[in-house]
């Protein structure tokens, strides 16, 4: 595996334990991969089982979204 240099040794003047770091951030990005495949292959099969949003469903998840928005906003005051 590839390190820069200058990353290798700002991390080893910080004593990170680079190999670790290296290997929890693989970890991430092959979950986040998965997750991200996972959520294309439901969405397509919610695709094929219902079939696309309407006019009407866009408008109405669009306004769901902008109210959850504004609670979480409210909620973060």
């Amino acid at each position: 595996m590839y390190l820069p240099e200058s990353l290798y040794a700002e991390a080893k003047s910080r004593k990170l334990p680079v190999s670790e770091l290296l290997q929890e951030a693989i970890r991430v990005e092959v979950r986040r991969r998965e997750l991200r495949e996972a959520g294309a292959d439901h969405l397509s099969d919610l695709l094929a089982e219902v079939g696309e949003p309407g006019p009407a469903d866009s408008a109405w998840a669009q306004d769901m979204a902008r109210r959850l928005a504004r609670r979480a906003e409210r909620a973060a005051s």
